[in-house]
């Protein structure tokens, strides 16, 4: 799918929405900057650090990124194994960094994750730590959990390990540069061995029953004097890039659950009378799901330049619902999958941005190393669902209304224009649609006869940029 890319070019518009989008932090009580102890903390902690005593900066690790990202969470090396392969996977040594308890720690627990807002994104860490001493940067040398996953000629995993190390990144790709380079075989070992490696990962997803809905990414950027609303396709990098994450994570899940300690991310299977509804519906659209076929591999046939298969794919954003985290102290879960991925699952590739990645990184260093995880780690894990859940209902609502604002600010000199656009959804009386362009998403009243998937002509009646309104009505 093409980048759709539309300017609110308005002073009036900019200058409403940059207000509207002011307020909007303040609404949700989202923090300005960091108190100056926990600044004065982390700079301390940053000019302090010490690498740990392996040494694996000879090894040509490299990032894989979007464009201009400072907060770099991993970095990856692949090389061959006999017929399999051996990842490594560096994940930033964020605990060596955060005293328990201390300042920076105490204002982490609070904020939970990095909150991004079209004005700027809301840090987990303050700089020092997460855009300098803690993140991968290349060219220096940055401690590290070091992942070493041993696969097999197949993709699956044979032995996995992870112990703490001095790393020294290559290069900083973006996904772009990466693409091309493997596209054109100028990329460096590592680079074309993700392509082939991912592509393995994915077909034991595709064996497991994991399902990756890979819709259309949607991003707020400032560009030349103006807010950009962009939707593009995700580039093949970027899943063969992700599956090393998932990777990793269901090897941190399967460590945890050995030993009966942690915290997983799981989310329960859709039920049977969501999967019928479902499957209902890609029959109604005219993309029936066969029963033969698994939801991951249905999705992965869907041509994303098909106006049903938008629908479809709004559809499937309901189907997997509630997921969460489920903290063991002694005792396993009785349903420990994230039906999502098909598999045990945890977060522990981004502790720069996420707060419940640092537990699991040193519980599962621990565990590998045949230690106790660090009673600090183990005391606190009762505490992260609560934290995780809030600032994740946070972070939804300010892309949600973010966007919402930015799109109402983009057709706010177009009042009275007729736009086509793709029946998205159906509820209550009222349908969500997506218009062709600008890609704006709203819902408006349904006419009686309108089914999802349809392509129906609308014109716009008016615009509220400071509450994110857009009124629209069928022609």
């Amino acid at each position: 799918m093409p980048d759709r890319r539309t300017h609110v070019t308005a002073s009036a518009a900019q200058s409403e929405l940059a207000t509207a989008l002011a307020e909007l932090r303040t609404a949700l009580s989202l923090p300005d900057g960091f108190p100056a102890p926990v600044d004065r903390e982390a700079e301390a902690a940053a000019s302090t650090i010490s690498l740990p005593d392996r040494d694996l900066t000879a090894v040509e690790f490299l990032t894989v990124d979007p464009v201009g990202s400072t907060d770099l969470d991993q970095a990856v090396h692949i090389e061959r194994a006999g017929a399999g392969f051996l990842v490594r996977y560096a994940i930033a040594d964020v605990p060596a960094l955060v005293r328990p308890g201390g300042a920076v720690d105490t204002e982490a627990r609070t904020r939970g994750q990095t909150v991004y807002a079209a004005d700027g994104r809301i840090p987990l860490h303050p700089a020092a730590i997460g855009e300098h001493a803690g993140s991968l940067l290349p060219g220096v040398d940055r401690g590290a959990f070091v992942w070493e996953l041993t696969l097999g000629e197949d993709g699956q995993e044979l032995a996995v390990s992870v112990a703490r190390a001095g790393i020294r990144s290559r290069r900083q790709w973006s996904y772009q540069e990466a693409q091309a380079a493997i596209d054109d075989g100028s990329g460096p070992e590592t680079l074309l061995l993700l392509r082939e490696v991912g592509l393995l990962r994915i077909q034991c997803e595709r064996e497991r029953g994991g399902a990756s809905l890979n819709a259309p990414d949607e991003e707020i950027v400032f560009r030349d004097g103006a807010y950009t609303l962009e939707r593009r396709a995700s580039l093949p990098v970027e899943e063969w890039n992700a599956q090393i994450s998932l990777l990793t994570g269901m090897a941190a899940a399967r460590l945890m659950l050995d030993a009966r300690v942690g915290i997983l991310r799981t989310m329960p299977p859709p039920t049977d009378d969501a999967v019928a509804a479902f499957r209902a519906q890609t029959t109604a659209l005219g993309l029936p799901w066969p029963q033969d076929v698994s939801y991951g591999e249905y999705l992965r046939t869907l041509d994303h330049h098909d106006p049903r298969a938008l629908a479809v794919m709004q559809a499937a954003t309901g189907l997997f619902r509630g997921a969460g985290y489920v903290v063991m102290d002694g005792t396993a879960p009785a349903d420990p999958l994230q039906s999502a991925v098909a598999a045990p699952y945890a977060h522990t590739t981004a502790p720069l941005r996420r707060l419940v990645d640092r537990w699991v990184l040193v519980i599962c260093e621990a565990l590998c190393a045949g230690r106790t995880p660090p009673e600090w780690a183990t005391a606190s894990l009762g505490e992260l669902p609560a934290i995780m859940g809030a600032t994740s209902r946070v972070a939804s609502q300010l892309g949600a209304a973010s966007v919402d604002r930015v799109e109402a600010a983009l057709l706010s000199g177009r009042i009275g224009d007729e736009f086509d656009a793709t029946v998205l959804a159906i509820r209550n009386g009222d349908m969500t649609v997506q218009l062709a362009d600008p890609a704006v998403v709203a819902s408006m009243p349904r006419p009686d006869t309108v089914l999802p998937g349809t392509v129906v002509r609308v014109r716009l009646l008016s615009v509220s940029i400071p509450n994110g309104k857009v009124e629209l009505v069928a022609v």
